[in-house]
């Protein structure tokens, strides 16, 4: 049993050792159903272009032993021990993110954000956002109220982060550099930082954000898309209209495990950034509210760990694995349901990816490292 002493000096015992029961089950669920349906939405598409419908579950099943052993890992390692590691984590990043700049990364999509190692893919941009955390976590930890300071504690985050938001977006990944935009001002937020110092930031780069949006063609087209589907339904609006068919036809129980129709290539992306929908469709209205409740409890139990880490660090650390988990899958499928224009961004645990699978692993066993080790460094 671990005894953790509070900010105010005294012991007391929590989190006994053990990880969060609530929080691991919440995880594998998640895994399991992302794996299930990893090759209910890609079994066919697999078989056409690759001879066998297993090559896309064999790949993310390998992916996902690999990260439950990342995220035991992460769990039973004191998170403090990743202080020293901080500068080289987010140096790291930086270098695979210019890599990939670089021209020495895979292309695909008129995006460039992969490097291929063997026969397989990593993507710099899925490590980059863990590495904005322990960066953020670090770093305002040690600056306690100078957070409130705009030289000594705002302008530096910013600065830091934001380098990494530019190396992103140049990928072009937007959606990826609004998350890591979102997290940093959340996280500073929580610290303490001034809200002017926020909202001064938010409006001077509203102009930047405009042009970004609209200055890509294929950005426009996503605003268009969003706007009235309809308008072009057999080009810019054809993947969100097949979306909402998906749902529809779900109805309140679904079509059935393996029943889908959009998959059967009506559907583009429908094993990555579009799961969701083949999701709604085969698991029907009664499933989409338990996917939404299991990544409910995840950020419930996140938040919880955050609140009662037993140091700043621990906290913005819980906090910001939390923000990211939580925002990435309420951004997806408020994009998949046509809430939101695209973004190209991943249901978490769910789309098939190995890099962004590893990461979200490796992310939720820090999160249990908080729980499990509150003793303050």
């Amino acid at each position: 049993m671990h005894r953790t002493r509070t900010r105010t000096g005294t012991w007391t015992n929590w989190g006994e050792g053990y990880p969060d029961a609530v929080l691991l089950g919440a995880t594998l669920a998640l895994l399991s159903l992302g794996i299930l349906f990893v090759y209910s939405t890609s079994s066919i598409a697999a078989e056409r272009t690759f001879g066998s419908a297993h090559f896309y579950l064999l790949k993310q099943s390998v992916f996902a032993i690999l990260g439950l052993g990342v995220m035991a890992g992460a769990a039973y390692i004191d998170y403090h021990r990743w202080l020293k590691l901080t500068p080289l984590l987010y140096g790291a990043a930086i270098v695979g993110l210019v890599v990939v700049l670089a021209g020495l990364g895979h292309s695909a999509g008129g995006s460039s954000r992969w490097i291929r190692l063997g026969g397989i893919s990593i993507q710099p941009s899925e490590f980059a956002k863990l590495a904005l955390i322990f960066y953020l976590a670090h770093s305002l930890a040690n600056r306690g109220d100078r957070v409130r300071n705009l030289q000594q504690g705002f302008l530096p985050s910013l600065v830091m982060s934001g380098l990494l938001m530019l190396l992103t977006l140049a990928q072009p990944d937007f959606g990826t550099s609004m998350i890591m935009g979102f997290l940093t001002f959340t996280l500073l937020f929580v610290a303490g930082t001034r809200l002017s110092y926020i909202f001064g930031t938010v409006l001077a780069a509203a102009p930047l954000v405009y042009w970004v949006l609209f200055s890509a063609e294929y950005r426009r087209n996503r605003i268009l898309a969003f706007l009235n589907p309809w308008q072009d339904p057999d080009g810019v609006g054809f993947q969100i209209i097949q979306s909402y068919i998906a749902f529809g036809s779900g109805g309140a129980l679904g079509r059935g495990l393996g029943e889908g129709r959009q998959k059967l290539f009506f559907l583009p992306e429908a094993h990555t950034d579009f799961i969701f929908a083949v999701f709604g469709e085969e698991a029907g209205f009664v499933g989409v509210l338990f996917l939404v409740a299991i990544y409910a409890i995840i950020v419930w139990r996140g938040l919880a760990i955050a609140m009662r880490a037993r140091d700043e660090y621990g906290s913005f650390l819980a906090a910001g694995v939390t923000v990211m988990f939580g925002v990435q899958a309420f951004i997806n499928m408020g994009v998949v349901m046509g809430l939101l224009p695209t973004k190209g961004l991943a249901l978490p645990m769910m789309s098939y990816g190995g890099s962004a699978l590893l990461m979200n692993l490796m992310a939720l066993g820090v999160l249990q490292s908080v729980h499990m080790h509150g003793r303050s460094a």
